[in-house]
């Protein structure tokens, strides 16, 4: 585990996992600059786990993903200052000028956001142009119809777990360390290293069973986990075709998205999820200061009186 700010006075920390140098890599240079002002403006901890929470010859070791669930345990064992945790996958990214994710959380819950309901975009729509300009911009073998639709039956019906009514993308989660360490690690003992997803292994599925079984969610704004595939198919979809490879143009597309959000990420193995990893956001001075400036408009009162036709100079 490597502390790159320590926990305050708050006991409020961002946290995340990256195995390998290549990984972690990848995240010190691109996200970590984002990530580091939001902690810092927030006075949050920031901690990166680099290592496996358990031997990989433990029967009950599995991808990195889950080991999300042992984080609270391996906490309270090490570091007892640290209360609530946000954990994020390592390919976040963070407007620094958003508001404190923690502000927006009972600490008696579980805090999640919804891949399915309380979106910007209507579900099924979205993933239709995902599916569309994948299969005519990037390979025509890409499927028109695949488990991309899955529905939230066929989802948990798949994995052979009693359906559920609502489906977070497991890329986010808040919890408190006191509350809910045993509990999650509990989960994580549940299933051996041979449990079998959709995802590869992956625990999205199977962490949305248990929690929802228990039940007790904080089911937060999309703004806190926007999907960069979603943002991008209904926003900035020329980015599949002619700017594939254009890197200004990406980047300006990225921060037009954390303009109106708070975490973005780049969750998927398609061309799209790997954008964030051209770095250099927010860099440059003139288009920090406007997000800076943007934010401080926001705290404005407006009053709605007239002042004139105005018309461009």
């Amino acid at each position: 585990m490597k502390i790159i700010i320590e926990p305050g006075l708050s006991g409020n920390i961002i946290a995340t996992i990256a195995i390998g140098e290549t990984y972690f890599n990848q995240w010190e240079k691109n996200a970590l600059p984002t990530w580091r002002k939001y902690c810092e403006k927030y006075q949050l901890g920031l901690l990166v786990f680099d290592e496996d929470l358990i031997d990989k010859a433990d029967p009950f070791w599995k991808k990195a993903t889950w080991q999300k669930m042992l984080m609270g345990n391996y906490l309270q064992q090490r570091i007892s200052k640290v209360t609530n945790v946000c954990y994020i996958d390592s390919d976040f990214l963070i407007n620094y000028y958003g508001p404190n994710i923690f502000d927006f959380y009972d600490p008696s819950t579980i805090g999640l956001v919804s891949q399915y309901a309380n979106m910007p975009y209507a579900e099924t729509d979205v993933k239709r142009r995902i599916a569309f300009f994948r299969h005519n911009y990037y390979d025509e073998k890409y499927p028109l119809d695949s488990a991309l639709f899955m529905s939230l039956k066929q989802i948990f019906e798949h994995h052979n777990l009693p359906v559920q009514n609502n489906y977070a993308c497991a890329g986010l989660i808040v919890f408190n360390v006191q509350n809910h360490s045993v509990m999650m690690k509990s989960w994580f003992e549940k299933y051996t290293k041979e449990v079998q997803s959709i995802t590869g292994g992956g625990d999205e599925c199977h962490f949305n069973f248990e929690v929802q079984n228990w039940g007790q969610i904080t089911w937060l704004d999309y703004k806190f986990q926007a999907l960069w595939t979603y943002e991008m198919a209904w926003k900035y979809p020329f980015l599949y075709s002619s700017g594939r490879y254009n890197t200004e143009l990406i980047r300006e597309c990225i921060e037009a998205s954390l303009f109106t959000n708070v975490f973005l990420h780049f969750a998927g193995s398609w061309y799209e999820s790997d954008m964030w990893k051209i770095g250099g956001f927010l860099e440059e001075q003139k288009r920090e200061n406007r997000f800076h400036e943007f934010n401080e408009y926001l705290k404005v009162n407006v009053t709605g009186n007239p002042v004139g036709q105005v018309k461009p100079g």
